[in-house]
């Protein structure tokens, strides 16, 4: 019996990779559209505006209305609010009559208590205000969280910074503590390696519970994805530490980013080139910019515009283009780079997604494009 239930899970593993479907919000002219992987229209453009897919639907309007659609462009919840926010946790904010209200999406309205403003879904929990106090809900409507927190921001990795008076902590979305309301100053994202903070007038790492000053420095960033060092500023200089907040690499750079795929972009003076986490410069400060490596090996460079290098150095895509994260942000994604084997970039023509070969996905340019979604 359970080496059946093994291999149930393995195909349906199999069958959920081979069906997963990824659409991409485009605009071309006056109408907003979608389009797959291939470059070919999944839904024609239709809408005078709409957004990206997120859980599952996307909210597009009609007669200034707003409602939803399927990745088929079947409407499934009729337009009818004035805004319309993105579904998350299987819930969206929407305005009707002047007011915000959660549905579910089957179009249902969850019932939530009484709250001054409520705000998006994230992980399976939502802010909301209450007499000047800041709580959490879940996502069947119930308390998670009393409103008694001063502050509670974005919530990030299933983590959201709080303050209680004029120190900061962390909270998860059960609402447990996991890290004390006692920091000047902390970041804004939870991590494994640590979460940069101020103490004491001090700038350092917390990680288990623990607080590592590093010695000097004057700022720190946040540690990215599964880097074990993060960037720090000492003496108007960065360089980088580790989770225990030692200087692994000393602050000799005038700009820095990120480690991803081993390599980091660092600047001294206007020109940026890339060391590894030793600190040895592996590829030449010969860009006027570069931004951190993607999951496939690319990472952007500019001279007067971007390209994208592998991480041996070579420019295997020329530098003619523009890039920007566009409203990526908006689902959680910021990065400049490739996504899933694609870029979103713009040239004289328009935007365009381009392949990791070069080459533009359906050899055609539109007059905007937002990053695809896997459509659940």
């Amino acid at each position: 019996m359970k080496r059946c239930h093994i291999i149930l899970l393995f195909l349906l593993t199999i069958i959920s990779q081979v069906t997963a479907q990824e659409l991409a919000l485009v605009r071309e002219g006056d109408r907003f559209g979608y389009i797959d992987k291939q470059g070919n229209y999944a839904i024609e453009p239709q809408f005078k505006k709409a957004k990206s897919f997120s859980d599952g639907l996307a909210s597009a309007q009609k007669d200034d209305l707003w409602g939803y659609i399927d990745a088929s462009g079947k409407w499934v919840i009729e337009p009818q609010y004035k805004k319309a926010k993105y579904f998350n946790s299987g819930i969206a904010l929407v305005n009707k009559d002047d007011q915000w209200q959660y549905i579910q999406k089957s179009g249902t309205v969850l019932e939530v208590p009484e709250a001054e403003k409520y705000y998006d879904f994230e992980d399976g929990a939502a802010i909301f205000k209450k007499l000047d106090k800041v709580g959490l809900l879940g996502a069947d409507g119930k308390l998670l969280v009393e409103p008694s927190y001063n502050v509670i921001k974005k919530i990030r990795n299933g983590h959201a910074k709080v303050s209680k008076g004029v120190y900061w902590g962390m909270i998860n979305t059960k609402g447990e503590v996991v890290i004390p309301a006692e920091y000047e100053e902390l970041g804004n994202t939870f991590h494994p390696s640590g979460v940069d903070a101020k103490k004491n007038g001090r700038f350092g790492i917390v990680r288990n519970g623990t607080f590592y000053p590093i010695d000097g420095a004057d700022k720190v960033w946040s540690f990215y994805e599964d880097a074990p060092l993060t960037y720090a500023r000492k003496d108007k200089k960065i360089g980088f530490v580790d989770g225990t907040g030692k200087w692994v690499i000393p602050p000799t750079y005038d700009k820095a980013r990120a480690f991803s795929q081993g390599l980091a972009p660092v600047a001294q003076g206007k020109q940026w080139g890339y060391i590894d986490e030793k600190g040895a410069l592996v590829i030449s400060a010969t860009y006027r910019d570069a931004e951190v490596f993607s999951k496939n090996g690319l990472a952007p460079v500019k001279d007067k515009k971007w390209g994208f290098m592998d991480t041996s150095g070579k420019l295997v895509i020329p530098m003619e283009y523009d890039i920007t994260a566009g409203l990526a942000f908006l689902a959680g994604k910021e990065q400049k780079g490739f996504q899933n084997g694609l870029v979103r970039v713009k040239s004289k023509k328009g935007w365009a997604f381009l392949k990791e070969d070069g080459t533009v996905l359906g050899n055609k340019w539109y007059a905007n494009v937002e990053p695809f979604v896997v459509i659940n």
